[in-house]
């Protein structure tokens, strides 16, 4: 067994140390309870959402590097608890930057995602690399941030290099999507209200804008591939949506080992049985995977997007592929 946590939080815009302190009250929170690894949201460190209304002189004012202080804190934090700590932050490296992901191990080594498909803002550049590490206790793990998770092609490529347990930092649910059916709003009202009618907020969190939206994908994602998925999420107001929280851990057949819909900063804890994993059913299917026909995966057909045009553009889609014989 390892036990696992991941914490959904509403985070202060700008407040490194408002935000380190609470990342710091979870990870005292979760070591005391025998975990092994906990998992915070995505851009843990800053917020999220508001960053796309900094300019890029801000934007590079607020970023650290990997070595800068926060990732160190925390690194110094999972040493001193013997846990490992995954923290989001906005990464500096020779002038670029990056919506980046690290996870602290308790030996001292630190592994970092840089999101492959980064939107926020034009400033902020994209990754080009997958991130699958070993880990204390025996079991690979690999990162994928939020949208990153929204291609099937980078969770079957990181279940490929290995890893069994996916770190899945998010800032979603509540968002305006462009789909017809996609997710929505959540009404800021409803979470200002929350001590008011916490009933209602939950039930708003728990529908189609929220959890709903989740269980469309991720148990798919953990089932077919045969992992643990770690979700972790921002809950409440940010900027101008409301995060749904929903933080959840999910086995490799796509069930909910533990979860909440709680209007509020929490941890959720479950052990994760490695055991479920040799026979899973995404791991027996993968061994009958064909890689002679998967090329058309590789091939670029011309109507390609970049990560902030596929995220923002209202423009319908091509429907057939412009080199399909019926183009």
């Amino acid at each position: 067994m390892l036990r696992c946590a991941v914490v959904q939080f509403e985070p202060r815009p700008d407040d490194k140390v408002y935000n380190l302190g609470r990342m710091e009250h979870f990870v005292r929170e979760a070591a005391a309870g025998g975990v092994k690894m906990i998992v915070f949201p995505e851009m843990s460190l800053l917020g999220y959402w508001h960053l796309r209304r900094h300019t890029a002189e801000r934007l590079h004012a607020l970023a650290e590097p990997l070595t800068g202080p926060s990732v160190t804190a925390m690194s110094e934090l999972a040493a001193r608890h013997g846990l490992a700590v995954g923290i989001g932050f906005l990464e500096a490296d020779r002038g670029a930057l990056f919506n980046s992901y690290a996870v602290c191990l308790p030996d001292g080594g630190v592994h970092r995602h840089r999101k492959l498909h980064a939107f926020e803002h034009e400033a902020i550049s994209s990754g080009d690399a997958y991130t699958v590490f070993d880990t204390p206790w025996g079991v690979r793990a690999g990162i994928l941030l939020c949208w990153d998770n929204n291609l099937v092609e980078n969770v079957r490529a990181t279940a490929l290099l290995g890893a069994s347990v996916l770190v899945a930092p998010h800032q979603t649910g509540g968002t305006d999507s462009r789909s017809p059916h996609g997710m929505k709003p959540i009404p800021p009202e409803l979470w200002h209200g929350r001590h008011r009618d916490p009933a209602a907020v939950e039930a708003a969190f728990r529908g189609p804008d929220g959890r709903g939206w989740l269980l469309r994908r991720l148990p798919a994602r953990a089932h077919d591939n045969g992992l643990f998925v770690l979700f972790s999420n921002g809950v409440g107001q940010d900027d101008d949506e409301v995060r749904t929280g929903n933080a959840m851990i999910l086995d490799p057949y796509g069930r909910i080992l533990a979860e909440t819909s709680v209007p509020a900063d929490a941890l959720v804890t479950a052990d994760l049985d490695l055991g479920l994993l040799p026979l899973s059913t995404g791991r027996r299917w993968i061994q009958g995977r064909r890689p002679e026909l998967y090329g058309i995966l590789t091939r670029r057909f011309g109507d390609e997007r970049d990560p902030r045009t596929a995220r923002f553009s209202g423009a319908p889609v091509r429907l057939v592929a412009p080199e399909d014989p019926g183009a």
